[in-house]
């Protein structure tokens, strides 16, 4: 009888999980991340420098992609509430913190065919992100010069994810 490799991917189930699945940090030390304050009292969450004591690399994508969705979860955070901008805000912040989620699976992917699927999903996100940030600066006119700087990034993000899906065939 041959067994099944345990994969890394978890695996669904259609119960929730119960008090004793829920995994505190209490436990975690030397995981290599920490919590700082910043200037608005919010925790940010930062990875700690690398096993070799280097900090990360300014261009690891993960980072990016994760400093981008915190810098749209920011932004929304200043829209006025109103059931459109509600709609847009949903949207964008969705859209905007999928494309780091993305990036990290498609780093783990089990095969070539999932990692090229995954990044295609970045692709679409970062596109999509710039459709509903250009949509927000519509609604809320006041807000454009601080949407621009986002959009300018996630044309980025978005040029990035196509190169990399592109070389991947």
């Amino acid at each position: 009888m041959k067994l099944q490799k345990p994969s890394s991917k978890l695996q669904g189930s259609s119960k929730k999980p119960g008090p004793s699945a829920v995994i505190g940090l209490e436990g975690a030390k030397g995981a290599g991340v920490t919590y700082a304050v910043g200037t608005s009292g919010a925790s940010v969450f930062e990875d700690a420098p690398l096993e070799d004591g280097s900090p990360r690399h300014p261009f690891d994508l993960e980072e990016r992609t994760a400093r981008f969705g915190e810098a749209v979860v920011r932004f929304t955070r200043r829209i006025p509430r109103d059931p459109t901008n509600n709609r847009l805000i949903d949207q964008v912040v969705g859209c905007g913190t999928s494309i780091g989620a993305n990036y990290c699976e498609a780093n783990e992917g089990v095969s070539k065919k999932d990692f090229r699927n995954t990044i295609g999903r970045c692709v679409k996100e970062a596109k999509e992100t710039k459709f509903f940030l250009r949509m927000i600066a519509a609604s809320e006119p006041g807000l454009a010069d601080e949407a621009r700087p986002l959009n300018r990034e996630a044309k980025e993000l978005h040029l990035i994810m196509a190169a990399i899906f592109r070389k991947s065939s």
